[in-house]
């Protein structure tokens, strides 16, 4: 499991890209740049579809500050190219196809009793470190705000208080 300020762990994974084609997509393809890598449990559920496509709906935002957004499940490309052509539409960032449950394992993320991902979101600085991390239960969906939030606080290289918001003062220290 990575940690925070530790190189995140590599991967080289098939994902669905953009108009449906199919295409390796490995963690140094994205090398200098910001990374919001989100995990999810499984196509064709309830409360995963209202996170991609809020992901979706956020990146312009995401990529105004500099960042590119990945999502991954263990789910095969084939079922992701099926979902997001009957119900999700063209999302315009990968989505992974971790069949194998090498990247859920390496990130922390497996839930080995069911054998699928839980929620986990990590942001991986321009350098390939984790800065950020959250896990939470399958149940409760993320928010891509908060998360563009945390990143944009993240990027000031500043103290940013509980309840920060881009635009506001940052901690100074006397």
């Amino acid at each position: 499991m990575p940690m925070i300020g530790q190189p995140a762990p590599q991967f080289k994974a098939p994902a669905v890209v953009d108009g449906g084609d199919f295409k390796d997509v490995s963690l140094s393809d994205y090398k200098g740049k910001w990374v919001v890598l989100y995990f999810y449990p499984l196509d064709f559920t309830f409360v995963c579809p209202t996170e991609i496509t809020q992901f979706r709906d956020f990146l312009p935002k995401f990529k105004e500050v500099g960042a590119e957004v990945i999502g991954v499940s263990v789910d095969s490309v084939h079922s992701h190219r099926r979902w997001i052509k009957d119900d999700l539409g063209d999302l315009h960032y990968p989505l992974i196809g971790d069949i194998t449950k090498r990247l859920a394992r390496d990130y922390g993320v497996l839930l080995e009793d069911s054998g699928i991902a839980t929620r986990g979101t990590f942001i991986i600085d321009p350098e390939g470190k984790v800065q950020y991390m959250g896990i939470h239960n399958t149940k409760v969906g993320r928010d891509a705000n908060e998360i563009l939030r945390v990143l944009t606080g993240l990027k000031s290289g500043e103290m940013c208080a509980a309840g920060w918001k881009p635009g506001e003062k940052h901690i100074k220290l006397k």
